[in-house]
């Protein structure tokens, strides 16, 4: 029978064996605001590394390199978008890694599908949900830290209050508004503001480097020259002679334009940040538009 100095001194060491590998933890994120929000959940009891994280870069001209698959490879937890917007990181993910590695597709949380709009984290429900998830692979992984775990996220979920009154806001003011995009990055949080989207095939076209057809690029210059899109979201990180030329129009034109990014940029602090400087600048752009 063992006495309770043994139980003691097992249930030390197993509890040691679980705080070292914790403090060992490596989380990789395929992008920077996965990044930022594991890192908001995990605390110090992981090391996180983003892969994309400059916002003057277009995320799809990435190409990894040995660096990259080393980081993937060595990953615990490895978090990437998932439906096609990061397809670079399942090739990784397909070579060796460790044997109990966590993958983590957010896409999958939220029920994307293959089609559907990759750029799901200006969709509001997708940062809680990645949380939630992370808390549940944290807590298995390292069980006494579960509570802290949990915490963090209640913090996190309280931090995006303010972002979902000021949807809140905007939508009560402006549902309904027609406005436009050069890409469908901003796709998912117009929907939330309660937004028409006009010209989405052009938008398309332009994020996977197709030509937009004569007709859809007319009927885009016209949604502008003639003030029906009240607003232009032009996506700073992929640019061409078209966008260009669209964001030329629209100044003409005087139609406000909102500028957002793919990366989450190195001056805002969180995720939260990012959005909420983003809002403001579309509640600067529903002002200039009366």
């Amino acid at each position: 029978m063992k006495t309770l100095l043994q139980f003691t001194c097992i249930a030390s060491l197993w509890l040691t064996a679980v705080s070292a590998h914790a403090d060992g933890l490596k989380i990789v994120a395929a992008e920077n605001f996965y990044g930022g929000v594991a890192k908001q959940i995990a605390g110090d009891s992981a090391t996180v590394t983003s892969i994309l994280t400059n916002p003057n870069q277009d995320p799809h001209e990435f190409t990894t390199n040995a660096s990259t698959a080393k980081s993937v490879a060595d990953a615990d937890i490895v978090i990437y978008s998932g439906i096609s917007y990061d397809p670079w990181i399942e090739k990784l993910l397909g070579t060796n890694g460790k044997p109990n590695r966590v993958v983590i597709n957010v896409a999958d949380l939220i029920g994307g599908k293959d089609g559907d709009n990759p750029h799901i984290w200006y969709d509001p429900r997708t940062m809680p949900a990645l949380g939630a998830k992370l808390v549940e692979v944290l807590s298995k992984i390292d069980p006494a830290q579960a509570g802290a775990y949990q915490k963090r996220l209640d913090d996190f979920n309280t931090s995006m209050q303010p972002e979902l009154d000021k949807i809140t806001q905007i939508k009560a003011s402006s549902a309904g508004l027609e406005v436009t995009a050069t890409e469908p990055v901003f796709g998912y949080m117009a929907k939330a503001l309660g937004f028409k989207m006009l010209n989405y095939d052009f938008q398309v076209n332009i994020m996977n480097d197709t030509e937009p057809s004569a007709d859809q690029t007319v009927a885009f210059e016209k949604s502008l020259t003639s003030k029906t899109a009240k607003i232009l979201f032009y996506n700073s990180q992929v640019t061409d002679p078209t966008t260009d030329r669209i964001k030329k129009i629209a100044q003409q034109s005087r139609v406000p334009i909102v500028g957002v990014t793919e990366t989450q940029p190195p001056d805002e602090k969180s995720y939260v940040d990012w959005m909420m400087h983003e809002l403001v600048g579309v509640q600067a752009a529903l002002g200039a538009k009366n």
